[in-house]
């Protein structure tokens, strides 16, 4: 029996808006800052979406290259379903463009590894199978905004 190599398929872009940073400072396990989700919107194939404000972006940084991000959060579909994001990502580049992205900078995104895995819940009986699913992304940082595209693993 031969397996495939697992093959990716189109699922959604997303554009959240965010607030200033949140900074808490150097803490034991790097800097910490919290960015607050001010909303966006999201797109499939047939279908949109709004981002809810109230989620937030918990971010670690590591060093002066890395940073780990956490983004939570929840989309309200055009047919009315809540949908519960969990956006883990890491975003390495070189230590003065991340130190750009710090101060809040535009910063050409061919200079950025983003990679992100999305993770969903809902209670939606019709979106279950997007908790069956894998999920891989890219994404960008833009000063007021975060912009991603979502992929299914299959």
């Amino acid at each position: 029996m031969s397996l495939s190599a697992p093959a990716l398929e189109f699922f959604a872009e997303l554009s959240v808006h965010v607030a200033a940073p949140q900074e808490v400072g150097s803490t034991v396990h790097g800097q910490r800052r919290l960015i607050p989700i001010l909303g966006g919107e999201a797109r499939g194939q047939g279908w949109t979406a709004r981002v809810l404000p109230g989620g937030a972006d918990y971010q670690l940084i590591v060093s002066p290259r890395l940073a780990e991000l956490d983004a939570r959060y929840v989309l309200e579909t055009d047919a009315g379903d809540l949908i519960y994001v969990q956006n883990r990502a890491l975003r390495a580049a070189a230590p003065e463009v991340t130190a750009r992205l710090l101060r809040g900078e535009p910063v050409d995104p061919a200079q950025v590894y983003f990679r992100c895995s999305p993770s969903f819940e809902t209670a939606s009986p019709a979106l279950a199978w997007i908790a069956e699913r894998l999920f891989i992304g890219s994404g960008v940082r833009r000063p007021e905004r975060v912009e991603m595209q979502f992929f299914t693993v299959n």
